[in-house]
């Protein structure tokens, strides 16, 4: 019979593609990524803070942060004041990336990051029904759940010792790495759309105008695909501007 971790490894190469041949990789470093593997399945509220504390710090440091006296980081301000200042009970932390990139993300720990390229291409309602769906995916656990498959994938490929804690696992390289699988993690259609109804929830409730998810989607579907999630999602744009407006029509 195959030890146990030896079991858990193979799969998870399956899984993630992540080991072209496990056969020729040593049994005691397969052992060794399964309990890995294993942990990334578990990990504590406190591991997917320090997690994405230390990803969200990486990433600002790699960023330019729009001050905020700036156009941008006002913009956001107001609507951050919309949406509201916690996710689930965790305080949220609304910044600006300077950059050309369509992009905005959120992680677990209320780490809310819009680019301004986004913001130069939506008007208010679009970036606040935009950002609205990245929260979703934050409050329905989406993104804990994709931070499990990047630290996984991560995990099997270094074989590191956790010794120092899970975050503390991860080398420099190997952080940005992580971070770079969370910003661009991929969802499934059944999150996307549910994520997108969150902010049409969310707008709903405080009697904001949700339309702009609308015309936010019609955007997106008239750009070409790259490396962001928002531009590669499933189901297409057009799809999903199509099911937010039929929410509006209905009222429901």
């Amino acid at each position: 019979m195959k030890p146990y971790g030896l079991v858990i490894a193979a799969s998870v190469c399956a899984l993630f593609a992540a080991c072209s041949n496990v056969n020729s990789l040593d049994p005691s470093a397969l052992i060794q990524s399964g309990q890995l593997a294993t942990q990334a399945a578990t990990l504590s509220d406190a591991d997917v803070r320090a997690l994405t504390d230390k990803s969200c710090a990486q990433l600002d440091s790699e960023n330019t942060i729009a001050p905020a006296n700036s156009k941008y980081q006002k913009r956001l301000a107001k609507i951050a004041a919309q949406l509201g200042d916690n996710i689930n009970g965790t305080p949220v932390n609304y910044k600006v990336y300077v950059t050309k990139d369509v992009n905005a993300w959120a992680m677990a720990n209320g780490c809310v990051r819009v680019y301004s390229g986004l913001m130069d291409m939506m008007n208010d309602n679009e970036v606040r029904g935009v950002v609205g769906h990245e929260m979703g995916h934050v409050a329905l656990g989406h993104t804990r759940k994709a931070m499990q498959v990047a630290y996984a994938t991560s995990a099997v490929r270094s074989v590191a010792s956790s010794a120092g804690g899970i975050a503390g696992a991860l080398s420099g390289s190997q952080l940005g790495e992580f971070s770079e699988k969370l910003i661009n993690a991929q969802f499934s259609q059944t999150q996307e759309t549910a994520a997108d109804d969150y902010s049409f929830d969310l707008q709903k409730k405080k009697n904001l105008d949700p339309s702009g998810l609308v015309t936010a989607f019609n955007k997106l579907a008239q750009m070409d695909g790259g490396k962001s999630s928002m531009l590669s999602s499933h189901p297409a744009s057009p799809a999903r501007a199509q099911h937010i407006q039929q929410r509006i029509a209905s009222n429901q």
